[in-house]
């Protein structure tokens, strides 16, 4: 992996470490439908001006593709990471996202762009033990409420991983820009009557509407456009490498912004899910030839 490319993976790392803080300050006053629809309103309108700025065309004719990418990678998980920011701690939901390492090696597997082998099983299995005792120790209690909202977490980051050997794909017939403002409208179309439904709720203060613009401009249009570009140029499951450090950011955000409680499962099951992670990625941070795809 190229020093350029690994230097923005981790900016995006901290960037989308950062959203899970900001979902627990706006999902609340705003609930999550209006939440999730007005990020990818706000991501749309950014990444369109961005390509009338560079006179990029629409990619119409993929509509099909974008709306199936769309709801897998935008309009699904942002509307279940925001019900889930009613009821986790943003270290919680941060952690849980690096499922998308596991779900996207299998998912990249499934589709022919990666191989499964018993160490990558293996990094599954120890995985999800990780998962169950970040729920079991965590300072949060392990009720009816918590399960559905980490069950909602896990659900999101299947959709993240299984959306990313598809947008790897879809690099190979449509420009990153053109990608990013193709699923972000067809997010908004698809969500937008869960967002009027929920409006007559929602409570925009200010504190709500900064974390929002935050969220919508740049976590979600411009570093998706960002992570696009680098998707182009590294395998799958290489793109999925953000979740290495999402929760160590995610966590970090959550104590120091919202006093959120450590405790020993945060670490001992945070710790078993980058094993995991490291073990179906074939990461080490020792070695120096990172294998790259060929850039088109």
């Amino acid at each position: 992996m190229q020093t350029r490319h690994f230097a923005q993976l981790v900016g995006l790392s901290a960037l989308w470490g950062a959203s899970f803080l900001f979902l627990r300050i706006a999902s609340p006053l705003l609930g999550p439908t209006v939440m999730a629809t007005s990020r990818v309103l706000l991501a749309t309108i950014t990444l369109a001006a961005v390509m009338g700025v560079l006179r990029e065309p629409w990619p119409w004719k993929h509509w099909r593709e974008l709306f199936r990418l769309g709801l897998l990678a935008l309009a699904a998980p942002f509307l279940l990471y925001a019900w889930a920011a009613l009821r986790l701690p943003a270290g919680y939901s941060a952690l849980l996202n690096t499922t998308v390492v596991l779900f996207g090696t299998l998912a990249s597997a499934w589709f022919g762009q990666d191989t499964l082998t018993a160490r990558k099983l293996v990094g599954c299995a120890i995985g999800f033990a990780g998962v169950g005792m970040i729920l079991q120790l965590g300072p949060v209690a392990p009720t009816t409420e918590t399960l559905m909202a980490a069950l909602a977490c896990v659900a999101a980051a299947a959709c993240y991983g299984v959306s990313t050997p598809l947008m790897k794909k879809a690099t190979e017939h449509m420009q990153p820009l053109a990608i990013a403002t193709g699923i972000s409208a067809a997010a908004f179309v698809m969500l937008l009557p869960a967002g009027i439904w929920g409006l007559p709720q929602a409570n925009f203060t200010p504190t709500a509407m900064g974390a929002l613009l935050v969220m919508g401009v740049v976590t979600s249009g411009l570093a998706y456009w960002l992570n696009l570009r680098i998707v182009r140029h590294v395998s799958p499951v290489a793109a999925t490498s953000p979740a290495f450090l999402i929760p160590v950011f995610g966590v970090t955000w959550g104590h120091i912004f919202l006093g959120e409680e450590l405790s020993s499962g945060i670490f001992v099951g945070g710790a078993l899910v980058l094993v995991a992670t490291a073990l179906v990625t074939g990461f080490n941070p020792l070695r120096r030839d990172f294998p790259v795809e060929p850039t088109p």
